[in-house]
Order: structure tokens, then C-alpha cells, then sequence
């Protein structure tokens, strides 16, 4: 065991961002929980107890990264286009405290077990880590036999994936699609878990009109149900603001500049008055960037990094000029509240003590993950086993 994760530590005068702006504080942590946080000067620190002052930087929360291909995605272009597994320091030195893992295209090589070592190994390495079981086919491939189970049995599993709207998908029939979600949704009532069902969209003309159908035949709340990458076409953009003020939350791809790049997504969904507590920030981060011609033959492919969530959000600051309490929530409590992780994505008494210290530049300068530091001066100092 990592000793230095239970000892207290004192941090004292942030400026702390909970992601609401509460000023110039002092942030007490112990046994990888925030235990107190109050105005500068009234936390009395404990004997002993190490103390940094960080002379007013800004302290926030941790990102959570609701889409990545722990194990690797791509593959569509043979097997040598296989991204590889994520590395530890390639979430931590993006922010990246709490990660949601999942499969892409390549469910024949890959499986829900395989991901399913490599979210527990994530964790055991200092991180927090979920999972989602299916991938983009339907029927969804699963450990357990079915979804539902799944999502109710395993601890790390907290909703099912699969890809709609998109040339690569299954095709699957509206009835296939009100089934995936009602199991995902009973599991997570059985298992005390969001019960999420997260829908990767295409180019397809066809658009939102997957979900809308689920809505039409299932009895599935609309909050349980996520479109992602909708920043990838102007129609499909439009499609989405209108699927937010009607109550339902959107995925917006950091790693995704064209057409849409992530930040003037936020912006614009902002001046649509969408509800902005409705919108989140993923990365897609380690899966494949393909790019398909007309006629869906692959001519390129790359593989996704980190970095463009916190340039995302210097983006949002710096650029839209955004208030930084404003900016923060789709990285932070917004994804939060939609994965059901109430002790994450704030700084809070009882929370874990996943936070960022970040530059005037709001540069990554330290990352803390339940109560361990993973980043020092921008240079990230826990690494994985394998590192």
C-alpha cells in the first residue's frame, strides 16, 4: 500500500474553483478524501501535518473522461491499425482523474473482459476507473450473458455502448435498441448504478432518430441515454441541441476540430440556451481517427490523445471568454451527475481528492487522485506498472 495516500496534506491559499469560484481557501485532504475546505487561515492544520501553499493558483477538480479506449480501438484498416492500450501517464498528464473505458468498432479482438482487467489495473495503478459492457454490434458482447446482469454484477460496469447512425454499426432494429437501454437501465436499479446506454453516431442521414425511436418504445428515461461525437456534422449538431432542450444530455468530442471543434460546440449550445448543466466533454481519447471518402472507403487513419481536453478548456476561458466556474462543469460535475458519481467531479467535504492545480495559463501544473499526487510541475511522477 501507498502510505502517502492516507497522510493528511494542507494546501493553503487557492483559489478554489468546487467549480463554483469560492475564493481564496485552504484544502485539508487525509486517507484520499477531501476532509476540509474553508476560507484561508481558518483550517487548523493537524500535527505534522505537510503544508503547501500555492500563493493563489487555481485549484479545481479533476477531469472526467467519459470515452476512452482503454484497451485500443481502430482496426479498420487491419489488424496493424489496433491502437494500443492506454498508458497511466498519458490520462494523468491531461487531468484525467476518473476515466469511463469502452470498446469501438473491433468487438471480435477485443472483449468486455479484457477491459474489464485493464479498468481494475487503471484503478490499482491510482486512478478511478469505470467501464461500459458492449461495444458497437448488437447483440452487445458481455461477461456475464446479458447485459443487464452485467451492469447489476460487476462493480466496474456502469452502463452498455453501441454505435448507431454509422456505416460500421449493426444496423440494429428499433426493438434490438428499446431492449439494450431497458437492461441497461434495470441493471443499474439492481446494482445501485447509473444504467447508462451510450450511442456513438456517425454521418448518417438518419441522424438522433435511434434515440428518438428508444424514447418512442421504451419507458427509458431520456437522462439515461447518450449521444457522443455530435459535434462531428452540422446537421447532426443541430439534431442534438434540439435532443438537449428536450431534456437529455449531449457528448461533445474534445478530439474533434472539424467541422465542430469542442469548445465553440460549447458556446453554441450555450447561446441556444441549452440547459448547460446537459453538456459534457469526452476525449475519445486512444481510439482510431479514421477518415472515410463518399463511398466509406477508409484513406487515413491516426489515434486520438488527451491533450485536447485541457486545451479545451483554455479554449473555452481564454478565447470564448467563459467564466472559469462556467467552463469547468462539462469536464467536471456535469459528467458527474450523469454517471451517478456523487463523490466526484467537486470539491466538497466527503469527495475524493481528485483535483488539478493548474498556471496562470491554466497549464496542468499538479494532479492529485484520491489523495496521491500524480503530476509535479507539469511533469507527471506516478507512471504505470509497465512504464
Amino acid at each position: 500500500m501507498d502510505f502517502s495516500v492516507l497522510a493528511p496534506h494542507l494546501f493553503r491559499n487557492a483559489q478554489l474553483y468546487a467549480p463554483e469560484n469560492r475564493g481564496r481557501c485552504d484544502l485539508l485532504i487525509a486517507a484520499g478524501k477531501i476532509v476540509a475546505i474553508e476560507k484561508t487561515g481558518h483550517v487548523k492544520a493537524w500535527p505534522d501535518c505537510p503544508e503547501s501553499d500555492l500563493a493563489g493558483a487555481v485549484v479545481c477538480p479533476g477531469f472526467i473522461d467519459q470515452h476512452v479506449h482503454l484497451i485500443g480501438g481502430g482496426g479498420e484498416a487491419g489488424p496493424h491499425t489496433r491502437t494500443p492500450e492506454v498508458r497511466l501517464s498519458a490520462l494523468v498528464a491531461a487531468g484525467i482523474t476518473s476515466v469511463v473505458g469502452l470498446l469501438g468498432t473491433d468487438g471480435v479482438t477485443r472483449h468486455p473482459e479484457s477491459l474489464l482487467a485493464k479498468t481494475r489495473a487503471l484503478e490499482h495503478e491510482g486512478i478511478s476507473a469505470w467501464m461500459l459492457t458492449g461495444a458497437y454490434e448488437l447483440p452487445s458482447p458481455t461477461i456475464t450473458g446479458s447485459i443487464e446482469r452485467d451492469v447489476a454484477l460487476i462493480d466496474k460496469i456502469i452502463g452498455v455502448k453501441c454505435a448507431v447512425s454509422d456505416h460500421r454499426s449493426s444496423a440494429p432494429g428499433n426493438d434490438q435498441l428499446a431492449n439494450m437501454a431497458a437492461q441497461s437501465r434495470v441493471g443499474g436499479l439492481l446494482g445501485g448504478k447509473a444504467g447508462i446506454s451510450v450511442f456513438h453516431l456517425g454521418n448518417s442521414p438518419k441522424l438522433l432518430e435511434p434515440l428518438f425511436n428508444i424514447l418512442n418504445n421504451a419507458d427509458v428515461p431520456r437522462t439515461k441515454l447518450l449521444p457522443t461525437h455530435v459535434n462531428r456534422a452540422h446537421a447532426l449538431f443541430l439534431a442534438a441541441l434540439n435532443y438537449a432542450r428536450e431534456g437529455g444530455y449531449i457528448d461533445i468530442t474534445t478530439s474533434i476540430s472539424e467541422p465542430i471543434d469542442a469548445a465553440s460546440a460549447i458556446v453554441t449550445a450555450r447561446e441556444a440556451q441549452v440547459p448547460f448543466n446537459r453538456l459534457t466533454l469526452s476525449s475519445d481519447g486512444n481510439g482510431s481517427q479514421p477518415n472515410f471518402d463518399t463511398n466509406g472507403n477508409l484513406v487515413g487513419i491516426g489515434v486520438a490523445g488527451f491533450e485536447s481536453l485541457p486545451e479545451t478548456l483554455q479554449r473555452l476561458v481564454k478565447e470564448h471568454h467563459l467564466p472559469l466556474e462556467e467552463a469547468l462543469l462539462p469536464f467536471t460535475r456535469n459528467v458527474a451527475e450523469f454517471l451517478g458519481l456523487a463523490h466526484k467531479g467537486q470539491l466538497i467535504p466527503g469527495c475524493d481528492a481528485d483535483f488539478l492545480v493548474l498556471t496562470d495559463e491554466l497549464k496542468i501544473r499538479e494532479v492529485w487522485a484520491k489523495g496521491r499526487q500524480m503530476v509535479r510541475e507539469g511533469t507527471v511522477c506516478v507512471k504505470g506498472t509497465f512504464e
